[in-house]
């Protein structure tokens, strides 16, 4: 489950808080309920994707440094023990899933096919980041339906686009610690297909981030509290890009680490800026007031 590298849960949870706070009534605080039920199914499904992950890489696993350790690559337990744990993540999964509405049950139930898939996709194509991106950013998606009983695309649609562009961001970067044993066993990634011009286009990946965060605050109604935290979203992603050493392992995962802070600044603004709606209210409230007086 990765339970001592606990980013893989932040970053699969981070999405579904922006869109349960995107999706709250103006000067109100997010659904805690829906916050506290999201934490615990990230909690599961990274775990899960990281069983998945290990069962269909224990080969690889076994040749890279990194990850000969894990255990079904060691040995430590076998394909079968990971497949009934599995099961029972998946489980309790479920039951978190089950508590909320039908459409989001369908909307969940739909990525299950990205979950299982997902890791054979270094296998196949240059791209697996972006396919992960399609994986981790579903809670884009189903966090708004949590709320509100369906999806509004004019919001989750650009906030979903936006996540599966971070994702490319980060995880490239993570990538990079890996380059040298996945050409050895025989894996592909995004590190290898951009190679030297990684920040050109990582440099892409955050304009289209932020336009998609820029679009999706406009169709939420969202206040300046928002879009400060946008501008604060881009120069975290500037700095980030500009500093990373590619070629240095450590500071790959370091960068890629600090990508929790980035998403946790994004909430405060969506939170503060849904606030901010109570505020102006009042305030035209209080014109409407006097004016009638």
């Amino acid at each position: 489950m990765r339970l001592d590298k606990p980013i893989g849960t932040w970053l699969l949870y981070l999405p579904c808080t922006w869109s349960i706070g995107l999706a709250a009534d103006p000067g109100c605080l997010p659904d805690l309920r829906m916050l506290a039920l999201f934490g615990v199914g990230a909690l599961l499904m990274r775990g899960a994707g990281c069983t998945i992950n290990d069962m269909w890489d224990k080969d690889f696993d076994k040749k890279v440094s990194r990850t000969a350790t894990r255990p079904i690559a060691s040995g430590e337990i076998t394909p079968f023990q990971a497949l009934v744990f599995l099961g029972g993540q998946l489980s309790l999964a479920l039951g978190v899933l089950l508590c909320l509405n039908y459409y989001s049950i369908a909307l969940g139930a739909a990525s299950l096919s990205l979950v299982v898939t997902y890791p054979l996709m270094k296998r196949i194509t240059y791209w697996p980041q972006f396919v992960l991106g399609l994986t981790f950013n579903w809670g884009a998606l189903l966090g708004w339906s949590a709320v509100k009983g369906s999806c509004d695309w004019s919001v989750c649609l650009p906030l979903y686009v936006s996540g599966v562009m971070w994702t490319l961001i980060y995880d490239t970067i993570y990538a990079h610690q890996d380059k040298d044993d996945d050409l050895k066993v025989g894996v592909k990634s995004t590190a290898l297909r951009f190679q030297e011009n990684t920040k050109l286009w990582l440099s892409g990946f955050t304009g289209a981030m932020l336009s998609g965060l820029v679009l999706a605050g406009a169709n939420a109604d969202q206040t300046l509290p928002y879009y400060c935290a946008v501008s604060a979203v881009a120069i975290h992603l500037a700095h980030q890009i500009y500093a990373v050493d590619i070629n240095r392992p450590e500071d790959c995962w370091k960068k890629f680490a600090s990508n929790r802070n980035l998403g946790l600044l994004l909430f405060f603004g969506i939170v503060t800026g849904n606030l901010w709606k109570k505020r102006n209210d009042h305030q035209y409230e209080t014109q409407l007031n006097s004016v009638s007086n």
